[in-house]
């Protein structure tokens, strides 16, 4: 199994390109089975994710081509062979649950096994499946498989979450293009992949309004055709690499990176001495007068403080002048990275959905496990700012969702290398 080695005490400078966003496409690339004509997606990220959502519309029956190293894919569900996601793939990752309403929509059944991905608490299917009830669906759990059937097809509805889900809403989003009637998703999610999803579907000849707003409005249509769409730029990885030159010291370009992504994310930032500035070609990020300040971090849905960031955030705030308190609110085990940042030399106390971090002056390197995608990068970077040498083991969750994470870093300056497992 494959280690990232880490060797703290130097300062970065350069520019690091942002991938597309690995959650837009994996949105993205569900949304082919609404269609007979072919999808093509660019800016795609290169990711062990994406693979994992390519073997499962493969053996739905799409055909599926990677293009120009990966950054292309073309899609076409014109002959689907089956309607039954695999529990062998579906385990691999949360994001094989978005096949679930683009194949009842257009097939009228589907067969989707509960999902896997990382562990990082309970994100419950009903809300996706009491959603697809409203609209016509009959849905039963069976063996580890949500069975649903649209006997009539499905037909619009008002369909209120219980709360802002972004999985739900693209769900439902998705369902609804090919549904009868008008579907209307009240607390629908506001983020940036969603509006992703509906610029897309809407190339595709959906109708849509609101996006982007807790109101989303759609207008079931016949058939959706051909497009071909830019995948959105990930304000995840975004984020993550601002974070590098703030912990490591120096300055980096990120590339492809825009304000509106991650508007809550600079703000603390700037709250924390961080100065953040637009170029020309993305975001500029530098620290303002040296070390860096303690804040208060809540992660809230879009367009609040993002889950996704709360894991580097923390690995940032460990080496911050006082002392911070992050409250998670979205998924309960999120602070699985704190006892790693610990042994690292870290102070931090977790409280339930709380965790409080007293800045120290400099963290140790050590042997360190990833437990999940946000805590196996939050490590990575703990490691700029620690003394010595430090090893992430297990970083196949990394690979989930970073591209080549190695050589970004490494190119403005880090010593960082990935070395292959015994």
């Amino acid at each position: 199994m494959d280690s990232i080695i880490v060797k703290g005490g130097k300062e970065l400078k350069g520019q690091i390109h942002i991938a597309g966003a690995k959650n837009a496409a994996l949105t993205l690339m569900p949304a082919t089975l609404l269609s007979e004509e072919p999808l093509t997606l660019t800016n795609a990220p290169r990711l062990s994710d994406i693979k994992t959502m390519t073997a499962l519309l493969q053996s739905l029956g799409t055909e599926v081509t990677s293009m120009q190293d990966g950054k292309v894919i073309a899609l076409s569900s014109h002959n689907l062979t089956t309607t039954k996601a695999d529990y062998e793939i579906v385990r691999k990752m949360r994001a094989s649950n978005l096949v679930l309403g683009p194949l009842l929509a257009r097939e009228g059944n589907a067969i989707v096994s509960l999902p896997g991905g990382c562990a990082i608490g309970a994100r419950p299917m009903d809300i996706h499946t009491s959603a697809l009830e409203l609209m016509g669906a009959e849905i039963e759990l069976k063996d580890g498989y949500l069975h649903a059937v649209a006997p009539g097809g499905l037909k619009g509805n008002v369909v209120p979450l219980r709360f802002a889900s972004v999985g739900a809403t693209e769900n439902i989003l998705m369902a609804a293009t090919l549904a009868k009637g008008t579907t209307v998703i009240e607390n629908a999610a506001r983020e940036p992949e969603i509006v992703d999803l509906a610029k897309c579907l809407k190339a595709m000849g959906a109708q849509i309004e609101g996006e982007g707003t807790s109101r989303i409005e759609i207008q079931g249509v016949d058939r959706l055709g051909a497009a071909t769409h830019a995948v959105v730029t990930d304000r995840i990885e975004l984020g993550t690499y601002m974070l590098a030159p703030v912990i490591a010291g120096g300055e980096v370009e990120c590339l492809g990176g825009k304000m509106e992504l991650v508007k809550s994310f600079v703000e603390k930032l700037d709250a924390c001495g961080v100065d953040v500035t637009e170029t020309a070609n993305g975001l500029l990020v530098k620290n303002r007068n040296g070390r860096h300040t303690a804040t208060d971090v809540i992660t809230q849905p879009f367009p609040g403080f993002p889950t996704d960031l709360q894991a580097q955030m923390m690995a940032m705030l460990c080496t911050a002048d006082g002392t911070s308190v992050l409250e998670e609110t979205i998924f309960e085990n999120r602070f699985m990275h704190a006892p790693e940042l610990i042994r690292m030399g870290a102070d931090i106390e977790v409280h339930g959905g709380s965790a409080t971090v007293r800045g120290v002056d400099r963290l140790k390197g050590a042997p360190v496990m990833a437990t999940d995608l946000r805590a196996s990068v939050s490590l990575i970077l703990a490691g700029l700012a620690a003394e010595g040498e430090t090893r992430v083991n297990r970083v196949y969750h990394l690979d989930r969702g970073y591209e080549h994470v190695e050589q970004k870093l490494g190119a403005v300056g880090a010593m960082i290398e990935r070395v292959q497992g015994e």
